[in-house]
């Protein structure tokens, strides 16, 4: 088995998973204000409001595979994807609003879950 370059670079990694695993609680909460934002008007979010839901996701979707939230990650990316649908044709907006209702009560429970149920 060969040595890695850098002695630490377990322990590192291992810290800043746990650092990423501190963030989820606010992420959840930029996530659930995002979607806010986006219910607010009743009707079809204004295009400024999606956009904050797609960039929290998006950031998700783009870093927790990376600390070890794998699934986090991936059903952040298919809600984002999503949205990002919802942005550009301008419709579709209400199917998107219980998938980021699921994607927040799954993460809540467990964002590090290996299933997503």
């Amino acid at each position: 088995m060969a040595t890695p370059v850098d002695p630490d670079f377990r322990a590192r990694l291992a810290a800043l998973n746990d650092k990423f695993a501190a963030t989820v609680p606010v992420t959840l909460v930029k996530i659930r204000n995002a979607l806010d934002a986006c219910k607010a008007s009743g009707g079809m979010p204004s295009q400024d409001a999606l956009h904050q839901l797609h960039e929290v996701l998006h950031g998700v979707a783009g870093s927790a595979g990376t600390f070890g939230f794998a699934v986090f990650g991936q059903e952040a990316r298919r809600v984002e994807q999503m949205v990002r649908a919802v942005l550009a044709t301008n419709t579709g907006w209400p199917p998107v609003v219980p998938e980021v209702e699921k994607l927040l009560a799954w993460a809540a429970r467990d964002a590090k879950a290996e299933t997503f149920e």
